[in-house]
């Protein structure tokens, strides 16, 4: 099914740890109409700026999944309204401060991105409509654990 003029549900649903494990990926009717605005105002717009593909790696993920992959039920994954990707051959960084500065997103997170390495980490973003936060955060592991701060736009 097309959820845009470039992304399908497939591959926002696709996760290799929900097949291994033979974990349900399915998402209901809601969390659908939630991709397709994830993609009408996300990711869409990323694809058409930047004229290649966007690597998603990973969208909508259910509850028992998002436990499993080390996330929380409360994850906006779980909803549909979250994606993780890159765009081979553009920094991440790059990629995330295009976002700040054109796209009305809810959380923008620079994930595990390393300045010394272009293409470190991913870029997760969401998109929930008119409550919107324009939140943009960078995720870093402290002894192993996640820790999240501002990110200060150049």
């Amino acid at each position: 099914m097309k959820l845009s003029e470039n992304f399908t549900l497939e591959e926002l649903t696709y996760s290799k740890t929900a097949e291994d494990k033979k974990i349900s990926n399915i998402p209901k009717v809601e969390h659908i109409k939630n991709l397709q605005l994830l993609c009408d105002h996300i990711l869409q717009p990323i694809r058409n700026a930047f004229q290649t593909s966007v690597k998603i790696s990973s969208g909508y993920r259910s509850p028992e999944l998002c436990l499993v992959v080390g996330s929380t039920i409360k994850s906006q994954h779980t909803e549909g309204k979250a994606a993780d990707f890159e765009i081979n051959g553009i920094p991440n960084l790059q990629l995330a401060n295009w976002i700040y500065k054109n796209l009305d997103f809810d959380q923008l997170i620079l994930e595990f991105w390393d300045p010394k390495e272009d293409n470190s980490g991913w870029v997760h973003c969401s998109y929930n409509g008119d409550q919107n936060r324009k939140q943009y955060l960078k995720a870093i592991r402290i002894d192993g654990k996640t820790v999240y701060s501002t990110m200060e736009i150049e």
